[in-house]
């Protein structure tokens, strides 16, 4: 039997509540959500559905589907240098759903991973978790926004933006670039513009961000034999 080639993935994700921002703003404060996922959330969305480090999810198109209606609530913040108590307000996003298509591609910069590089594998194994719900509990941006994926065929379904036209976001967290993606040696984060159009979102790929800005020196987890069971991996099947 002849499998199907194939790197990529459709699906639907959607939650009570979301809180998409900048990881860097969070540190304590009242925290907002942007209206629409961010590249990277969606990307760790999908990294707890299945994850190697042998391959690099690529996040292609996200699909708003639900109306953007936003939540306020109080909440009480862990305080590490006083102990009064404090008010804080946390605006999350309420009733999301969204669709999402992806691809993977290789990870260029782990050599010694070459020959768990089967496409087929990979993308069985996506799929099945995909149908199972995730391989790890699923965040909609926050630990505290429970999440639920299930598969979907991309575009199919009404939205409420479908002849809504065009909408712009502003300057947004695209994601960050890690060492073991990039090959470099430092943490760095990117924005970007998007638009959305339709109630569709086009990303740009992470090269493709031309406003970035270095967060800290940082070096890549090195996996080997002692780490990684997909080095005794053939085909598929673990020897």
């Amino acid at each position: 039997m002849i499998l199907q080639k194939e790197n990529s993935v459709e699906f639907k994700v959607s939650g009570r509540y979301a809180l998409f921002s900048d990881p860097i703003t969070r540190m304590g404060g009242e925290k907002f959500s942007y209206q629409v996922p961010t590249y990277q959330a969606l990307k760790g969305i999908l990294e707890s559905v299945y994850w190697k480090p042998t391959f690099i999810w690529y996040i292609d198109e996200v699909r708003v589907m639900n109306r953007i209606t936003t939540q306020s609530q109080g909440i009480r913040p862990i305080n590490y240098n006083q102990p009064s108590n404090t008010l804080s307000i946390y605006t999350y996003l309420s009733n999301v759903e969204y669709q999402v298509k992806a691809h993977f591609e290789w990870n260029l910069n782990r050599p010694n991973l070459e020959q768990d590089r089967n496409e087929n594998k990979h993308f069985f194994i996506a799929k099945r978790m995909l149908e199972r719900g995730g391989r790890r509990d699923i965040f909609l941006g926050t630990r505290e926004c429970q999440g639920y994926v299930e598969p979907c065929r991309y575009g199919e379904g009404s939205s409420n933006y479908d002849d809504y036209g065009e909408l712009s976001f502003g300057v947004m967290f695209h994601g960050f670039d890690y060492p073991d993606e990039t090959g470099e040696d430092k943490l760095v984060a990117r924005l970007w513009t998007p638009v959305m159009r339709n109630g569709y979102i086009k990303f740009i790929k992470p090269q493709e961000c031309s406003i970035k800005r270095e967060i800290s020196k940082m070096k890549a987890k090195v996996f080997g034999e002692g780490n990684f069971s997909g080095l005794q991996e053939f085909e598929g099947v673990e020897l």
